[in-house]
């Protein structure tokens, strides 16, 4: 398992796509396990992404898509601006609800980085942030917006662990709200200091004006959850309804898709699916191999050798986490990990829907961690700042959410909360 490992971090470090790194890594580790055919590379392949509920992936990305070319992110931002702007702290309160907003609807935690980044840090230069603050502010929101649903992660997550997705949509919503909360907190404090004054508190009347511009955009959400969490329909249902409302929003009623837009969604969603059932293949491969060589269970007895249960456990998993999901750009290094972790949690007796969101938390910090994270790269393209002035802003909002994040996975009424409240998972 060393060899095959090694082998991965070799074709990473010289800049092989994350999917024909997992992919070649898988077919070495096939190569050198005798009496295995190579045919099962195939098998592997075609079984790993033969899933139902996977065709909400390709769904949820071109909804975000449509999402950013048809005004919506727009119009979205224009009413968390009329609701936190005048605050303390604001435009920064503003990207924090608008990504909430947008989170919400996209499934894509880069997409959420990139559409509300273009619109929010050019604004935000111009009232007196620099572009390695108003990044760091874009990027720590959208890492808190993973845990809004629908998430992408969850839908993989759920799928590979038969966890329920609508669960773990709902377990998302309060840590959400509790990390959103810690960064604005932080911002209003920062404010106090920069001296950059809060926008002008908008009249009712243009608040009111700014609802009525997004009222077809905001009720997306509603109908999504509602949906979902009414019995209506599926995740993957779901996620076609999302595309379906979001080309007749930003079609019909906006008027802003254009059919050249239209085209450049559709390849863009094409190309992204397309990595991401990659990815989910060359990872399946790995984890297949992790688990004839016996690595869950080697792990499983060093982790019991040291002692400390659950709590060391989850302690050991967020440090991992960490690492890796900065390395592999989520859904992969969430793939390679399930097998091994997942089964030692099981065995511990933790409640899979809380570790599951635990997993998501940590992946919304780790996308952006410097200097590896995959999200930071979409930040420093947007908002111009160098690596080392992003890194310098950014560090102080990712410890905060470091810190909620060691509150969710040790205060697990956090997750259980909403899901026990609609009927979908049991507090005991």
């Amino acid at each position: 398992m060393t060899a095959i490992l090694s082998a991965f971090l070799v074709f990473v470090a010289i800049g092989t796509p994350i999917a024909f790194a997992l992919g070649a890594a898988a077919a070495i580790g096939l190569w050198l396990l005798e009496g295995v055919p190579m045919s099962i590379v195939a098998s592997r392949t075609f079984g790993a992404i033969d899933s139902f509920t996977y065709l909400a992936i390709p769904f949820f990305i071109l909804a975000g898509e449509l999402m950013e070319t048809g005004g919506i992110s727009r119009r979205l931002i224009a009413v968390a601006t009329g609701l936190v702007g005048h605050l303390r702290g604001g435009l920064g309160n503003v990207v924090v609800v608008a990504m909430m907003l947008f989170s919400g609807i996209s499934g894509s935690t880069n997409a959420d980085a990139a559409a509300v980044g273009a619109v929010m840090i050019p604004s935000m230069k111009k009232r007196g942030y620099t572009p390695a603050r108003a990044g760091a502010i874009v990027a720590a929101a959208a890492g808190m917006g993973i845990l809004v649903p629908p998430c992408l992660t969850m839908v993989v997550y759920g799928s590979v662990t038969n966890t329920s997705i609508a669960a773990l949509f709902a377990a998302g919503f309060l840590p959400a709200f509790v990390m959103a909360g810690a960064l604005m907190v932080q911002l209003r404090i920062e404010e106090r200091r920069s001296g950059i004054v809060p926008e002008p508190r908008l009249p009712w009347r243009e608040r009111l004006r700014a609802v009525r511009g997004a009222a077809w955009a905001l009720l997306l959400p509603v109908i999504i959850f509602g949906g979902i969490l009414g019995g209506l329909f599926t995740p993957t249902e779901a996620a076609v309804v999302a595309v379906a409302y979001a080309a007749i929003a930003g079609g019909f009623l906006y008027r802003e898709i254009t059919p050249a837009f239209l085209a450049r969604a559709l390849v863009r969603s094409g190309v992204a699916t397309g990595a991401v059932m990659l990815m989910i293949a060359g990872a399946n491969i790995l984890a297949w191999l992790m688990a004839v060589e016996g690595v869950p269970q080697a792990l499983a007895g060093l982790i019991a050798s040291v002692g400390g249960g659950r709590t060391v456990f989850m302690i050991l998993s967020i440090l991992v986490f960490l690492v890796l999901f900065a390395l592999l750009d989520g859904i992969p290094g969430m793939l390679m990990l399930i097998p091994v972790f997942v089964p030692i949690a099981r065995e511990l007796g933790i409640d899979l829907l809380h570790y599951g969101t635990v997993m998501t938390t940590v992946m919304g910090i780790a996308l952006f961690t410097p200097p590896l994270g995959v999200g930071l790269y979409i930040i420093l393209g947007i908002s111009g700042a160098t690596l080392p002035d992003l890194s310098r802003h950014l560090l102080p909002y990712l410890l905060t959410m470091l810190v909620v994040a060691l509150v969710i996975a040790f205060v697990p009424i956090l997750v259980f909360a909403i899901p026990a409240a609609l009927g979908l998972h049991s507090l005991t």
